[in-house]
């Protein structure tokens, strides 16, 4: 049987009114956090030696959050090109 690569990043989207108060808007953005660094522990990572990102994709009266991770090999290949 092969083996299966492990994965060595994971990505987390929301769609968030930009109707929504900052209060909502703040909160959802660290719940996000909250439930990735509990996501990583759950497969085995610790958070503390992965790197986050932010992105945004605007859709008209929304916005699409993606919070993402990455770690080993993903976080090399990351670092190398913001450098």
């Amino acid at each position: 049987m092969a083996k299966r690569p492990k994965h060595t990043q994971a990505h987390m989207s929301r769609t968030v009114s930009k109707r929504q108060s900052t209060f909502f808007r703040q909160r959802t953005r660290t719940q996000m956090e909250y439930y990735m660094g509990a996501k990583l522990i759950e497969v085995g990572v610790d958070p503390k030696i992965a790197i986050y990102r932010w992105s945004v994709e605007d859709q008209g009266a929304n916005e699409v959050w993606t919070y993402s991770a990455y770690w080993g090999d993903s976080r090399e290949k990351l670092e190398q090109a913001e450098a």
